[in-house]
């Protein structure tokens, strides 16, 4: 991957089944479960590829060995914050998917060939540059249907795809991502502490609806798991926008309560909710 999610927009409406349905859309994809999602994405101790996407993990070393792509060693470098975008909002037919990583992305053929391994087709590609560095977009859909990418599952196998490409051809990437705890070539040099790092808001955003807004640790299966708690006490979830910036994770999420905006006292229910989740200690089956 010569290749991060700043945003990642979920302009979607819930279902029953929890699954996302895009505005003035009748059909759902149904996913597998998120074991199996994280499972296509190697988040196992165990597992050292990418099973969906044939995708080798480089495992951890204690030092680096290797240098940069432009030659240069890693360790004199300044190494920008990988950011990857899902935006859900942007195009109502396709999932656009965009990458950054300061200026040392290429043309991401590697990317591109293990999200068509995910069953999903890259339908068109640019790049921009902007003061931020080199930015890659893909416009993805549905191989089977041609749709855009509807369930919060598979979106976040998509992430977690394209994090695990990062980390393999970028391995300098790795001290800036969650994910390198674990599988990278250089792990984070602090943990995040999610007691400091985790805040969530909510506020009115006109009489029908809320905006919801959580900052937190990032890990793997934190977009499901977001919208599962958010459900599970019958919120429904209108649209969002999920961001992936380094070791952070930040979400943002118009909900409803029988299409009215939440009122203060479900709003503490759900901030409290939230909170619980968010700072309860990772187990070994959850952790990287």
């Amino acid at each position: 991957m010569a290749v991060a999610m700043a945003a990642c927009s979920i302009g979607l409406h819930l279902t029953a089944d929890n699954t996302f349905r895009a505005f003035e859309k009748t059909t759902v994809f149904k996913a597998s479960s998120i074991s199996d999602a994280t499972k296509l994405c190697c988040i196992t101790h165990k597992t050292t590829r990418l099973s969906s996407s044939g995708i080798t993990i480089i495992p951890r070393a204690s030092t680096v060995t290797g240098t940069v792509e432009d030659g240069n060693q890693g360790e004199t470098d300044t190494i920008p914050t990988p950011i990857v975008i899902i935006d859900q909002d942007s195009d109502p037919d396709a999932t656009v998917v965009e990458i950054t990583f300061g200026d040392r992305l290429g043309a991401l053929l590697d990317t591109m060939n293990a999200l068509k391994n995910l069953g999903l087709n890259v339908v068109k590609a640019n790049v921009f540059l902007d003061s931020s560095g080199k930015h890659n977009r893909f416009s993805i859909t549905k191989a089977d249907s041609g749709r855009k990418v509807e369930d919060p599952e598979l979106l976040e196998a998509i992430r977690l795809t394209i994090l695990n490409n990062m980390i393999q051809y970028h391995p300098e990437s790795s001290a800036q991502l969650a994910l390198g705890a674990a599988f990278g070539l250089v792990p984070p040099r602090e943990q995040v502490d999610v007691e400091i790092a985790t805040h969530i808001t909510i506020s009115d955003d006109g009489p029908d609806r809320s905006l919801l807004y959580v900052e937190t640790a990032d890990r793997p299966g934190l977009l499901v798991d977001l919208v599962k708690i958010i459900t599970d006490i019958n919120i429904a979830v209108e649209s969002g926008e999920f961001d992936t910036e380094g070791l952070l994770a930040k979400a943002k999420f118009h909900v409803n309560y029988k299409d009215k905006a939440l009122i203060k006292p479900l709003q503490q229910v759900l901030v409290n909710s939230l909170r619980y989740f968010l700072r309860r200690p990772t187990t070994e089956e959850s952790s990287f």
